[in-house]
């Protein structure tokens, strides 16, 4: 790999990749190869436009230099040469002098992503924008961030599973649900792991966690939405309230932000130009009609009082916490029960309230987690405030009726994490392939 040459002792050696830049001059050649490990400089000093008779290497000069010159960007070459360090060299210190070059498979003259493309055209073309060193840089964050959640949840003993994507019912509610053919009869693609992974709670699982899809039938057009998103999920028993699940969600974006900081923050700074910045525990943590209210006063109202808090208003608290409280985080906590799921557990003292919590970073909500309900008689109760029939309910109820400890969780949306984190305009930059309402391929 070129990653590795800096480290080796002079001398032959043999490396593969893309060619990202020609330089044909009168007596010398050069070539930027990248594979997915970094760039080097290849340097073809033999150059040799026409026949020398007096010159036995005459036909392997002339043809290795006639290769170069014609040399498409994109190219995939293998190249075999001798390695030489030159600190001279901007490139990694190193340059390889080539001995022969190998044309493995040629690429179209005209490459249909140029550097200043929209993201529609660099969506078309997804696998040429993914060579970029940037977006290379994104799916190993991506990479480090997941492992580092899991090893938070290996160590305290959770389970990872896989819960299915196919579903006979809505795992939220009938909005934003994808209807698919099934036999002879329809299923719905999951919005959530929701109902599954509570099931695990009854099944004496304790923690358990999945990273997986997740879909949702969302005409937005935003920057943050997509139909198709990778969700981070968690549930875990034995909880006191809501502050244990929020207690865990910290761990994990600590655990996972530090870990990038510490294998990519010098190559994030360089291709990103921003510093990884961990957060301190614990996260602020705002009551909802109190975070109203200090929007209220520094200018700006959510439109209704009786709804969630709007993008701009997540916008305006984060603005807050970050001027008094220097945090990129805050929790707002209690939600009222109208806006929330019937199976959010409510406070004691005030049943118009849940136990439950939306995470805004810098300004985008990126998760919601709460305390759920265990009690049937009260998820029965409280499904009917809905409008939803228990008895639609059977198989997600029956859940409750035979023991379940008290539970809570959450669900994150990765790509809005990897957004913010690395500060992208949206989430289409961070996101492998994306699925919008009007994008299916590649």
């Amino acid at each position: 790999m070129i990653k590795d040459l800096a480290a080796r002792e002079d001398g032959p050696v043999r490396v593969a990749g893309w060619v990202e830049k020609v330089r044909d001059q009168k007596f010398v050649q050069f070539v930027v190869l990248r594979d997915e490990s970094g760039a080097v400089q290849l340097v073809n000093g033999g150059v040799l436009r026409e026949p020398d008779a007096d010159n036995p290497r005459s036909e392997i000069l002339l043809e290795r230099t006639s290769a170069i010159a014609e040399l498409t960007l994109g190219t995939f070459v293998t190249v075999t040469g001798e390695l030489q360090h030159n600190e001279r060299v901007k490139l990694g210190g190193v340059e390889i002098q080539i001995d022969r070059l190998e044309v493995v498979t040629s690429a179209l003259p005209d490459n249909p992503v140029a550097n200043d493309s929209g993201i529609d055209v660099r969506l078309d073309w997804r696998f040429l924008d993914l060579r970029r060193p940037e977006q290379n840089l994104v799916f190993r964050v991506q990479t480090t961030f997941e492992h580092a959640l899991r090893q938070v949840w290996i160590d305290r003993d959770f389970i990872e599973i896989h819960t299915p994507k196919l579903m006979a019912s809505a795992s939220e509610s009938r909005a934003e649900l994808f209807e698919v053919d099934y036999f002879e009869g329809t299923a719905y693609l999951a919005q959530s792991p929701q109902f599954y992974k509570q099931m695990a709670q009854s099944a004496g699982f304790g923690g358990v966690f999945e990273i997986a899809p997740a879909f949702r039938a969302d005409p937005s057009f935003t920057s943050r939405h997509a139909t198709e998103f990778t969700s981070v999920d968690t549930e875990f028993s034995w909880i006191d309230s809501h502050e244990d699940v929020m207690a865990l969600h910290e761990e994990l974006i600590v655990a996972g932000l530090t870990a990038v900081k510490e294998q990519h923050g010098e190559a994030i700074q360089k291709l990103f130009g921003l510093e990884v910045e961990v957060p301190t525990r614990p996260f602020p943590r705002i009551p909802l009609a109190e975070a109203k209210q200090i929007v209220k006063d520094r200018g700006y109202e959510v439109p209704r009082a009786d709804a969630d808090m709007d993008p701009e208003g997540e916008r305006r608290i984060a603005a807050y916490v970050d001027e008094e409280l220097s945090h990129d985080f805050v929790f707002l906590t209690d939600y009222d029960a109208s806006i929330r799921p019937f199976y959010h557990m409510r406070h004691e003292g005030d049943p118009a309230l849940t136990k439950s919590y939306d995470l805004i970073y810098r300004g985008v909500e990126i998760s919601t987690g709460a305390q759920r309900e265990h009690r049937v008689d009260v998820l029965e109760a409280q499904a009917r405030e809905k409008g939803l029939e228990p008895a639609e309910l059977g198989f997600y109820l029956d859940f409750f009726r035979y023991g379940v400890p008290p539970h809570g969780g959450f669900g994150m949306g990765l790509g809005r994490v990897l957004m913010l984190l690395l500060k992208q305009s949206s989430i289409r930059e961070v996101t492998y392939l994306f699925r919008g309402p009007t994008r299916l391929l590649p």
